[in-house]
C-alpha cells in the first residue's frame, strides 16, 4: 500500500505547473489550440494587458499598456502584484485622430533622466494612424508632457513623405546603436510591414523629417496579407535581434484563424542595428524569414505576441514578455494576459525556458518540478521497492 501512496506522490510532484485545461465541444473538434510542448508554459504576469511594455527602474518594474490615457503600473516582480500609479496622459492625446482617448502599444525608454513614452493613435484595420510621444522626468506620478505627433500615415502633417506614404504608423519601439549612440524608431504593421527611421537627438522628432533615412526591416513578398507588426530590437553579445509578432492577434470571439495562423513571436538577427536581419536558417526577414521563438503551446497558451525584451546582466537572464490568451478563460481583446519567460541563448539564438528561476541551469533544465523530479523520485521509489 505504501508503494502505491509513494507512486501517487511521485505523479503529483511530476505534474508541471499550469495544467492544460480540458478542451471540449466544437473548439476541440476544430483543433484550435496548439498542444505542442516545444515551448514552455508562460509565467503569469497576473494582469490583463494587450501590447505590454515593461521597464526596470530603481529595482522596480513599471508596466505601460494601451487603454484610457495609457495606464501605468508598478511592481517589485514581473509576476506582480501590480499597483496602478496613474496614466501617462492627463486626457485625450493632442493628436486629432480616432482613439485619441485610448492610445495603444506604448513603449517607454529612459535617457539622461527623461522618460519618453511613444504611443499609437489609430483604429483596427486603418492606416490613418499616428505615433506620438510624451515625456516626464519622474515615474512617481508626476505629470507627463504630450508632444503630439512624431509620425503620421494616411492623413496629417508629413503623411505624404516616403515611406509614410506606404506604411502604417503604429507599434513604435526605440533602439540605440551601440557604437554611435544614434537612436532609431522602429514601427509598422501589415502595410509594407516593419520599418526604421533615425531620431533627432531630442528623441522628439525624426531626423531629416522631409527625407528620412528609412530602412525596411521585415517584408513578406508575394503575399496579399502581410501580418507582421509589433517590432522590438534588442542587443546581445554583438548581435541586434529584430523581434516581431506574426499572424492574427485578437478578436477571436467571432471565430478562430486556421491553426498556426494566430500570433507567434519571431526573430532575426544582424551585426548592424539597421540590418539586414536573417533568421536561424539564413533567410532574410525581407524575404518572409523569421525564426519562431514562441507560439501557442500545451493547449493552454494561445496567440502570444505584442512583445518586449528586458535585458539581463551577468547575474540574470534576459526576459521575453508578451500578452497571450489563456484558453481556460475568454478570447476577447480585453482578456489578454501578461506572460513572460527567461531567455537562454543557444549558438546565439534566443530560446525561452520554463520557470521563474533566473539562475537555475542543471541537468533537468529550468523551472518548477517536472520530469527531472520524476527521474529522481522514480529512482528513490525503485530503491524503496527493492
Amino acid at each position: 500500500m505504501h508503494h502505491l501512496l509513494l507512486l501517487s506522490i511521485i505523479i503529483a510532484i511530476a505534474t508541471p505547473l499550469g495544467a492544460i485545461p480540458s478542451q471540449s465541444g466544437a473548439q476541440s473538434a476544430k483543433q484550435v489550440y496548439q498542444t505542442t510542448k516545444k515551448f514552455p508554459l508562460a509565467n503569469p504576469g497576473n494582469i490583463p494587458v494587450h501590447d505590454p511594455n515593461i521597464i526596470l527602474h530603481n529595482e522596480q518594474y513599471y508596466l505601460f499598456k494601451g487603454g484610457v490615457n495609457i495606464p501605468i503600473f508598478k511592481s517589485a516582480n514581473v509576476s506582480g502584484p501590480w499597483e496602478k500609479l496613474g496614466t501617462v496622459l492627463a486626457g485625450d492625446s493632442i493628436i486629432p485622430k480616432t482613439n485619441r482617448t485610448r492610445p495603444w502599444a506604448p513603449t517607454t525608454i529612459e535617457k539622461d533622466g527623461t522618460f519618453y513614452c511613444y504611443y499609437t493613435v489609430s483604429a483596427k484595420g486603418s492606416r490613418d494612424s499616428a505615433i506620438g510621444v510624451a515625456t516626464t522626468t519622474s515615474l512617481d506620478g508626476s505629470p507627463w508632457t504630450d508632444h503630439g505627433v512624431l509620425i503620421n500615415t494616411g492623413t496629417g502633417a508629413g503623411s505624404g513623405v516616403w515611406p509614410y506614404t506606404i506604411t502604417n504608423a503604429i507599434d513604435a519601439s526605440v533602439v540605440f546603436d551601440r557604437d554611435s549612440g544614434q537612436a532609431y524608431l522602429n514601427y509598422g504593421s501589415f502595410w509594407h510591414d516593419i520599418w526604421q527611421v533615425p531620431l533627432e537627438d531630442d528623441l522628439l522628432s525624426v531626423r531629416d523629417g522631409e527625407a528620412p533615412d528609412a530602412v525596411q526591416l521585415t517584408f513578406i513578398p508575394r503575399a496579399k496579407t502581410k501580418p507582421e507588426e509589433g517590432v522590438w530590437v534588442s542587443f546581445r553579445d554583438g548581435f541586434y535581434y529584430a523581434w516581431f509578432s506574426h499572424g492574427n492577434c485578437c478578436n477571436f470571439k467571432n471565430g478562430f484563424p486556421g491553426r498556426g495562423k494566430e500570433y507567434s513571436i519571431r526573430v532575426g538577427r544582424s551585426r548592424s542595428v539597421r540590418g539586414p536581419f536573417e533568421d536561424k536558417t539564413g533567410k532574410s526577414l525581407l524575404e518572409g524569414g523569421g525564426t519562431v521563438v514562441y507560439g501557442s503551446n500545451h493547449g493552454a497558451v494561445y496567440a502570444p505576441g505584442g512583445l518586449g525584451v528586458l535585458p539581463g546582466n551577468n547575474d540574470s537572464m534576459d526576459i521575453l514578455y508578451y500578452h497571450y490568451l489563456n484558453t481556460s478563460g475568454g478570447f476577447k481583446h480585453g482578456e489578454a494576459q501578461l506572460g513572460w519567460n527567461y531567455l537562454k541563448y543557444e549558438d546565439g539564438w534566443p530560446v525561452p525556458v520554463e520557470g521563474t528561476n533566473a539562475t537555475a541551469n542543471n541537468a533537468f533544465g529550468y523551472g518548477p518540478p517536472g520530469w527531472g523530479y520524476l527521474a529522481i523520485m522514480s529512482g528513490l521509489w525503485l530503491c524503496i521497492w527493492q
